[in-house]
């Protein structure tokens, strides 16, 4: 990870940590180094940008605009649109040379972030993102500015968005004609696909968080809040229920009883489905090291194969395009479907359960009652700085002595956060106080040796 990058684009609190010269020098960078300097002189970049509906995600994107056509290139804008529809338009329209999304996912309202895509529709290669944290710092010369008729423009494309639409409504195998299903759209950006596709597709749907104010994204509610879609289900007795995040490129489930299916669960229902159709690659599933070691267990009995990597869905594509493999993702709901996207698409998987709900004529607590999911307890602590707090001595050798303690039945990970200034501390084991017990063991070092920020 950079200086300014993390695992998930450039994230901070707006106008303190990301400020609008940050995404005013990035869209410079991106006009010029896609433009004249990458492809010549006589090449017009062409960027689409969409963003969530954060009150300061507008004042990111007039900056990003104006950095962008000030260096030549042309904006096309989606406005509020998912992270995945960006990297549709992208992917699927030669000649724009790269997106950018800017949202901060599931943080707060007051964080930002500006996530950038190259023109397949793929998060940004690392060594361009190297280039551009060297411009940040100056490092570099100034990009030349755009004159006369070089300059760019900026262009309504909510068009694009709705080609998004209509992509995800051709993907439906069945109608959901007589499903009553639940969506929280977290007050994000899924508010203006989500219902469209739902309803096009004949379902009964059950809405709710569906009206963002600039302010209420993410807040007690949609992916990170589960328990409210689960209240909502039970009560309303609905079929199915998916909550996003606040850019929709997750989602999490909740079956017919109210019981939570999170990624993990959504890799097993699909990827078991996708066996027995003949259409998983290499019969082989990529997760991170967060899965639960109930999910192998159960890969194992299917016979499915899979791979782990670093946690973060850049890496879970990445190893996917790498070994062809058809299906990855998180524990925590970027699940990625590589025939169809190349990046987590919440609704996309919304839509991938729903095919084998009506395929196989089961409901979604049945297909997952194969799992038996071991008792798992995370906890983020926020400390003065990751890596001292992660490499320091004495941490890892509480690490080292809970692991030796677990032995074969559990597992402990202790990680930094790609994008906030947290250290992630996970215990798995075969009850939940062991659970409790061994996380709280090293977060008492890290609070002793003075990492803790309070």
């Amino acid at each position: 990870m950079g200086k300014y990058f993390g695992t998930d684009g450039f994230r901070g609190e707006a106008n303190i940590s990301l400020t609008v010269e940050h995404a005013f020098k990035i869209g410079r960078f991106l006009g010029w180094y896609y433009g004249r300097a990458h492809k010549g002189t006589d090449h017009k970049c062409r960027v689409a940008i969409g963003k969530d509906t954060r009150r300061s995600s507008y004042m990111f994107e007039d900056a990003l605009s104006a950095g962008l056509t000030a260096s030549g290139a042309d904006v096309y804008l989606l406005h509020v649109t998912t992270t995945p529809s960006v990297a549709y338009v992208v992917r699927t329209e030669e000649d724009f040379d790269c997106g950018i999304m800017i949202s901060a996912s599931h943080n707060p309202y007051y964080d930002n972030g500006i996530k950038i895509l190259n023109g397949r529709g793929e998060k940004l290669e690392e060594s361009v993102i190297q280039e551009i944290e060297r411009y940040l710092d100056g490092e570099m010369p100034e990009a030349p500015l755009a004159h006369r008729e070089q300059i760019g423009c900026t262009t309504d494309y909510s068009a694009g968005r709705n080609r998004y639409i209509g992509y995800l409504i051709t993907l439906a195998t069945r109608s959901f004609k007589g499903k009553r299903i639940g969506l929280d759209c977290s007050n994000g950006s899924a508010f203006s696909i989500a219902k469209s596709v739902f309803d096009a597709l004949g379902a009964k749907t059950y809405v709710i968080n569906n009206e963002p104010d600039g302010t209420n994204i993410n807040r007690d509610c949609g992916s990170t809040h589960i328990e409210v879609l689960q209240e909502y289900v039970k009560e309303h007795q609905l079929d199915v229920g998916f909550a996003y995040d606040g850019d929709a490129d997750r989602c999490i489930a909740v079956d017919e009883q109210g019981n939570v299916v999170n990624g993990d669960l959504i890799l097993y229902v699909c990827g078991k489905y996708m066996k027995e159709k003949g259409w998983l690659a290499n019969d082989t599933v990529v997760t991170t090291v967060m899965s639960n070691f109930g999910l192998y267990k159960a890969f194992d009995a299917a016979g499915i194969s899979y791979e782990k990597t670093a946690v973060g869905d850049k890496y879970v594509y990445e190893n996917m395009q790498q070994n062809g493999h058809r299906l990855g993702g998180e524990q925590s709901g970027h699940i990625i479907f590589s025939k169809y996207a190349s990046t987590g698409d919440g609704i996309l998987t919304s839509l991938k359960v729903m095919e084998v709900l009506l395929e196989t004529k089961q409901p979604l607590s049945k297909l997952c009652e194969d799992v038996h999911v071991y008792p798992q307890v995370l906890k983020n602590v926020r400390v003065d700085s990751k890596p001292e707090a992660q490499n320091d001595p004495d941490v890892q050798a509480e690490i080292r002595k809970v692991a030796n303690l677990l032995g074969d039945n559990g597992r402990i990970l202790v990680r930094e956060s790609g994008t906030e200034p947290l250290i992630r501390v996970m215990v798995e084991a075969p009850t939940h106080e062991e659970c409790e017990k061994y996380v709280d063991q090293v977060i008492a070092v890290l609070e002793y040796k003075g990492h803790v920020n309070k």
